[in-house]
This record gives structure tokens, sequence and C-alpha cells, in this order.
């Protein structure tokens, strides 16, 4: 063909080509990758389709939908879907073929279907749910143990976000005068850069979770399609292995995003978490209030047993100590010792048991001392000290006895020179006790002897 065309002829040859073979509207289905609304009203996108499985471009085209209808497509997509056109979300919609002689080609849209949208984030949202189940991590976060205090917090969020200043201002301005700690964590909170910039956070945090007692990820208001940024697996996985707790109040007041799913704790603004935050403390409160009055009380009771325990083995003791010098006085020496014995392990169990209350008690004591209140009395406090001052009191008393009758014990007494003297199997306690020539027995340490009385010399001033 010897035909010469200008470029102009030829541009609108393809341009009349297309009309005839592609002359009506058609639906089609694509992914937004480029999206900007110029002064004019007009919004200009550039529109994709991916391979499903290498995620490539397989191919490209510019779209145009033209101020009088973008204004009406835009609020019925919206308020529809609770979305906002955006790249990276896909859609249908309605087009024609428009070729321009220097623009080149392109799609005029002139409808969109939201249910389409609906049903392909549904469909994403089940596909990263379905995803995290089975690869055994979903619920991983919640089955973490919450802490007793938390008043250690770390804080994903834009510090210039309202609902971070909000979540500040309630937290630290409580009823109660509680002290937090809290530590920001900047972080971009909507559009493209949302999971990147969290995910840094998440990882800045979690090499020092030690400096922390729960993760707080927050942010003010917004559409829902900001919020939709936090339907991201790469997020949510994150959480799933954090070793921290994690509370959202990511401000969505319908439904769940993946983020919130994963999460110890959803709430639904950051001022709910400032509150879930400051009643964990004052549950805190209560239970080591109730601790600690318990263990004064069986303090008190433990006390007065053991008092009445020791006082019942001093009067027991007494008898046994004078029989020790008798001819049963082995027998009787060993019993007492088990008797001591028994006594000693007693009260040492029941020290133990009021000890390890106190540990517990000041455990929990310490920990909430980093507070501005003191949650347990000084009062109280003392009053665990004297106890356990008063079992070893108590302990001492009854070593005391152990050693007295330890120097009472006869044998004891012979060994230091002294000697038993009996007639007649009868201890000897004086020279009136016995008649001229009665058989006596002594007994020394070593042995024993007898003799026989001749005579005796009785003191008549004693």
């Amino acid at each position: 063909m010897d035909e010469k065309l200008t470029l102009t002829e030829l541009q609108l040859t393809i341009r009349d080509s297309l009309y005839i073979a592609l002359p009506d509207w058609y639906w089609v289905i694509a992914e937004i990758s480029e999206i900007k609304e110029n002064y004019s009203g007009h919004c200009y996108l550039e529109l994709i389709e991916k391979h499903p499985e290498e995620n490539d471009v397989k191919a490209r085209i510019k779209a145009i939908i033209w101020n009088n209808r973008y204004s009406l497509l835009r609020a019925f997509f919206e308020n529809i879907t609770g979305e906002s056109l955006k790249p990276g979300l896909k859609i249908l919609v309605k087009t024609k073929i428009e070729y321009h002689e220097i623009y080149g080609l392109s799609l005029i849209i002139s409808d969109i279907d939201p249910s389409y949208t609906i049903g392909e984030m549904a469909l994403k949202r089940q596909m990263i749910i379905k995803k995290l189940e089975e690869e055994g991590v979903f619920s991983m976060n919640r089955e973490l143990s919450f802490p007793l205090l938390p008043q250690r917090i770390a804080v994903i969020s834009s510090g210039t976000a309202a609902g971070y200043s909000d979540f500040v201002k309630h937290l630290h301005d409580n009823s109660y005068g509680y002290v937090f700690y809290t530590a920001l964590f900047e972080s971009v909170m909507q559009g493209a850069e949302t999971e990147k910039s969290v995910i840094n956070s998440l990882n800045m945090i979690a090499d020092h979770p030690d400096l922390f007692d729960v993760l707080v990820i927050i942010r003010g208001g917004g559409s829902q399609s900001d919020l939709s940024w936090f339907d991201s697996y790469n997020i949510a996985y994150y959480i799933t292995q954090f070793p921290i707790p994690v509370i959202t109040g990511i401000g969505h007041e319908k439904d769940l995003s993946v983020t919130d799913m994963v999460a110890y704790r959803p709430l639904k603004t950051p001022t709910a978490v400032a509150d879930f935050l400051i009643d964990c403390v004052a549950s805190a409160e209560a239970y080591l209030n109730e601790m600690s009055t318990e263990i004064a009380e069986l303090s008190q009771s433990t006390v007065k047993e053991y008092l009445e325990l020791i006082e019942s083995y001093r009067l027991k003791l007494i008898p046994l100590a004078k029989l020790l010098i008798s001819d049963q006085k082995e027998n009787l020496s060993n019993r007492i010792i088990e008797v001591i014995n028994f006594g000693k392990e007693f009260i040492m169990k029941a020290r133990l048991r009021t000890e390890n209350q106190k540990s517990r008690l000041l455990s929990n004591y310490s920990s909430f001392s980093m507070g501005k209140k003191t949650l347990i009395e000084k009062e109280k406090y003392e009053l665990i000290k004297v106890t356990g001052n008063s079992l070893s009191k108590m302990m001492l008393k009854l070593d005391g006895l152990q050693n007295n009758l330890k120097i009472l014990n006869p044998e004891n007494v012979l060994k230091r020179g002294f000697t038993i003297t009996s007639v007649n199997g009868r201890i000897i306690k004086n020279a009136d006790s016995v008649s001229l020539n009665d058989i006596i027995e002594t007994q020394f340490s070593d042995g024993k002897v007898g003799s026989r009385v001749l005579n005796k010399n009785i003191n008549k001033n004693k």
C-alpha cells in the first residue's frame, strides 16, 4: 500500500476504527493504581490488572471521570461501601473507549458498581482471617497473660492526631490519681504508608518488651476508608506474634478490622482504651486491699492460736520437767523433746504460710508503688511486720524452754559432780528421810554405789 498518511490522519483512522469495533459501553473489572482530582473537578485514574499469582501488572490503561459525574459517583460509592476511591481498590466500572490524537487511548467512566467492591473487601478480609487461622496464630495475642498493673504503656499513633491527645489527657487526668507512663512511637495511621510505618514501630517496641506492660494502637476519627488500612495481613501477623498484650482503639464504629480481631482487647475509641487501663488499675487496687485485709486477719488469728498452743505446752512442760528426776527420766525426756519439736514444726509451718502471703502482698505493693497512690496503708504493712516479729519471739521462747529442760536433765546434773541418793527406790531429799542401818544407793554420772547409814546429824536450824 503506497498511500501516505499524516500522523493526525493515522490517529483519526485508529479512533474511527475503535469506535466502529467497540461502539458500546462495557462493564470492566480493574484495580485502581493511581487516582487524582484536578483543579477543575475531573478525576484521572490509572487502572491495572495483575496476575493473580505473580502479582505483576498484565494490563494498564488511563481512565477519566468527568466532573459532572465524579461528584455524584464518589458520594454514592462512599455512602454504600464506606470506602473512598483509592489505590489498591478493585472496582467494577461502566466505560467506553476514548481515543484522542494527542492523549491516546483512555476509558471514559460513567458508572461504578459499589456492590462489587463490597464483595471484594469482604472476600479479602475473610482470606486474611482464614490464612491467620490456618497458620495457628490468630488468637495468640489474646492468650497472653494481662499484667495486674498496666502502667507502662507503649503507644503507636500519630503525634498530631486528636485521638492521641484525648487518650493521654484522659489517662493522666484520672480521678483516682494513678500515674501512667506512656511512650509514643509515631506512625502514619492512614494512607499507603500505614502498613510499613506501623510495622516499623512494632519492631522497635518488640526489641524492648521488658520496658512496657501493654501496647496501645490508637487513632482518632476518619472515614471508613481511612480505617481500612488496618485490614492488613502483615500488621495482623505482627500483632499475633507480639510479646505483650495489644489494645486497639482504631475507631471502627460498625465493624472490626483484622487488626482489632487479633488484638488482646479491641475498643472503639482512644478514650475507651484509657478508661479500660484506668479500670484495670482500680481493680488491682481493690484486689490488693482485699488481700491486705485477709492477711491482717490471718496474722491476728495465727498469733492468737499459737500463743494459746505455746501456753498449753508450757503448762505441760512444768510437771514433765519434775518427773525427769525419776527412773523414767529417759522416756520422759524423749517425750518432751518430741513435744518441743512438734511445736516448733507447727509454728514454722504457720510462719511459712504467713510469710508466703506477706511476700505476695509486698510484691504487688512494690509494683503499685510506681503510681502516685499507695494501695496498702502503712498500718497494714506494719501489722505484717509485727506478726512476723511475734512468731520469731515465740520461737525464741520455745528454744529457751528446751534449753532449760536440757539443764534440768539429771544426766547433765550428775556430770557436773552432783549425785542422786535413794533408799528402796525412793529419792532422798533430806537427812530426816533415812534411819540408822538403812542401805542407801548413791548414783554418780558413771555408776552407782551402795552404803549403810551408821550415823546421821540433822541441822536443826533448817
